[in-house]
């Protein structure tokens, strides 16, 4: 027999669900309700992973498998159709990442030429929006800050300012990035 990851078993029964809850389904009862709330669940987590599947064909083996009746493919076929699945995920994910770090390295060439960034040894590039005086964190405090994240193309993905409340935490807790360039900062 061939083994099918947790993460796939979640991806393949949320399309199946997500293929269901096309369909106007009833939200009336408590189970119906969980039922949907299942679905966006697993939805997400299929999104997140951009797993690529037939829905018809996903829908058409979980309606087997639960109804007892025998798979229509031989198990040596199922397991090479989730190795080539695995492979084709694996060059997608492999290819987009290349491309993220070749654009930051661009976003990271071209900032540094900007007069206001400053850079450290390790690589981090800042910027001191406002002068400020006065002791500067540990690495061992806990600090409490306003943010705003952004992607290199300046879509905003977060922000303390716009929920209205900064973020509080142990400065050695975060990654490197904050902990070494909030310790620069008064």
């Amino acid at each position: 027999m061939f083994q099918v990851s947790k993460p796939l078993v979640l991806a393949a029964v949320g399309l199946l669900v997500v293929s269901a809850c096309t369909k106007t389904a009833k939200l009336d009862n408590d189970q119906q309700k969980a039922s949907y709330a299942i679905g966006q669940q697993i939805g997400s987590n299929m999104k997140s992973q951009s797993v690529d599947v037939d829905v018809d064909a996903l829908s058409a083996g979980l309606t087997d498998a639960i109804k007892g009746k025998e798979a229509r493919l031989k198990p040596e076929e199922m397991q090479a159709a989730m190795g080539k699945l695995q492979e084709a995920s694996m060059k997608k994910h492999q290819e987009s990442g290349e491309k993220n770090t070749a654009e930051g390295k661009a976003y990271l060439e071209k900032n540094k030429a900007n007069a206001n960034i400053k850079s450290t040894a390790s690589g981090l590039q800042y910027e001191v929006v406002k002068d400020a005086s006065g002791a500067k964190p540990k690495a061992t405090d806990v600090v409490s800050v306003h943010y705003t994240g952004t992607l290199i193309n300046g879509t905003k993905f977060d922000s303390s300012v716009d929920r209205g409340q900064p973020a509080e935490f142990p400065l050695n807790g975060v990654i490197p990035g904050w902990t070494e360039g909030l310790q620069l900062m008064s």
